[in-house]
């Protein structure tokens, strides 16, 4: 179970490191203010330590498993950046969204 919980962490570590790099890409006018900005350093710190908790989830989490579900990150993140950011989340990206859900759900269903 802490495995699960790792792996669980990681993607929710990994999807504040995404926002946090969207805002601090928002804020620089050259790359490199973008890459110097609070929000992106903190932003990539989270990404290392997402594959930390990825890395220890895959101890006893198959990758065949534990890669696919790490896609969950994409449906949190496009609702957040709805949220968020204003983006748009038109039908197209709620049918993708539904995909990946039923893709996670049919690849972590034990055989």
């Amino acid at each position: 179970m802490i495995y699960v919980a790792a792996l669980a962490i990681g993607i929710l570590l990994g999807v504040v490191g995404q926002m946090l790099l969207k805002a601090g890409a928002d804020g620089g006018e050259t790359i490199v203010k973008q890459f110097l900005a609070p929000q992106s350093i903190l932003g990539l710190g989270l990404y290392f330590a997402a594959a930390v908790c990825y890395m220890f989830a895959l101890r006893k989490i198959p990758v065949s498993v534990a890669f696919p579900s790490v896609s969950l990150s994409y449906v949190i993140v496009a609702v957040l950046a709805f949220w968020f950011f204003g983006e748009s989340l038109g039908w197209q990206k709620g049918a993708g969204i539904a995909l990946i859900c039923a893709g996670v759900f049919l690849v972590t269903r034990q055989a």
